[in-house]
């Protein structure tokens, strides 16, 4: 039997990947979410893993441990490898750590918070520190397209980001502190691999999305306008504003893949290729439900880098990847299940 952990398992890619392995896989999966941010597994663990959940052991496959992943990572061999050879048997180390465990919110967070969302630094080095001494056989690291410098990402001028724009030996400011901690995430990746032999990968998501999505993200929250057909519909920013927007069904292919192939710490992006303005994305999601409103600016709102999107030459060629789901596609999944909501 693998064993596998996932930190962050409760948040919105933490909770796909495990639905994810559930279906694939016979892993032992441990998961470990303090629900600060994350959604109670009650509600979206496939039902046959529900029975034993209050027993916190589901069909001898998952273990799920209620608690802020630095206590795990402080007390795991005190405490907590104990439970899991309780539930699953002897091991000496596990065969896949992917570590999503993160402050994480839409731009609001980011822009009105940012010493909290710097908290992020202590929890991916409380995690680096953790591998190091436990050495997972295969671990990932999930950076994000903040990471990239915000000078190349202005309204003139905006190129496709390839993964060579972030170069460690002349770094470029990345996009305020969630930005700085997924950019120091992957420094600390390079060096796990280098001095202590560590496999990880590190992927880039650009402006992921997907039908359980929180509504306090961007794509959920304008299919959950449209839905109840807001005239007019207001958009943060001018709407000109764009984002590459990939579902979250390609961003699990490209972790699972990626944590495979990738050891050395590199990042590959995961994205469509394609910038997409809010207004286009209002568009869709109003042809969608019928009307069409007029669209509102909210310019004292905050939006953050004007233009955003990734060039995926290397992450296709390097993983033999393209992108399943087209953004029509995607965006009717979230009006659709937005829909279903109302």
């Amino acid at each position: 039997m693998r064993y596998t952990l996932v930190t962050g398992a409760c948040g919105f890619v933490g909770r796909n990947l495990v639905k994810r392995l559930l279906a694939t896989t016979q892993d032992a999966l441990i998961i470990v979410d303090d629900l600060s941010v994350g959604t109670d597994p009650a509600t979206w663990l496939p039902s046959e893993f529900l029975a034993d959940l209050g027993t916190e052991i589901c069909k001898n496959r998952l273990l799920y441990l209620p608690i802020d992943c630095r206590l795990f990572f402080r007390e795991y061999r005190s405490t907590y490898k104990a439970q899991i050879e309780a539930a699953f048997g002897p091991y000496e180390t596990f065969d896949y750590a992917y570590h999503f465990a993160a402050i994480v919110g839409g731009r609001a967070k980011i822009d009105g918070d940012p010493m909290m969302v710097a908290l992020d630094l202590a929890i991916d080095a409380e995690f680096f520190y953790w591998l190091t001494r436990e050495k997972a056989k295969k671990s990932m690291f999930p950076s994000s397209s903040a990471a990239y410098p915000v000078k190349l990402q202005r309204e003139n001028g905006a190129i496709a980001l390839q993964e060579t724009d972030i170069n460690f030996s002349d770094v470029g400011a990345p996009d305020m502190t969630y930005g700085w901690s997924k950019l120091t995430g992957e420094y600390l990746a390079q060096i796990a691999a280098k001095y202590y032999g560590i496999s990880v990968a590190c992927v880039r998501p650009f402006s992921g999305y997907g039908e359980d999505q929180d509504l306090t993200y961007p794509i959920p929250s304008l299919a959950a306008r449209a839905a109840k057909k807001e005239n007019p519909f207001e958009v943060w920013g001018s709407g000109h504003q764009g984002r590459d927007f990939v579902h979250i069904d390609d961003c699990i292919d490209v972790i699972i893949q990626a944590t495979e192939e990738i050891s050395d710490g590199s990042a590959v992006n995961i994205g469509s290729g394609k910038l997409t303005s809010f207004r286009e994305i209002i568009t869709l999601m109003s042809q969608f439900a019928g009307y069409e409103p007029e669209i509102k600016p909210l310019l004292d709102k905050p939006v953050g880098v004007h233009s955003r999107y990734c060039d995926i030459t290397f992450v296709c060629e390097k993983l033999n990847w393209k992108p399943k789901v087209s953004l029509e596609e995607g965006m009717r999944r979230v009006y659709e299940a937005s829909v279903a909501r109302l």
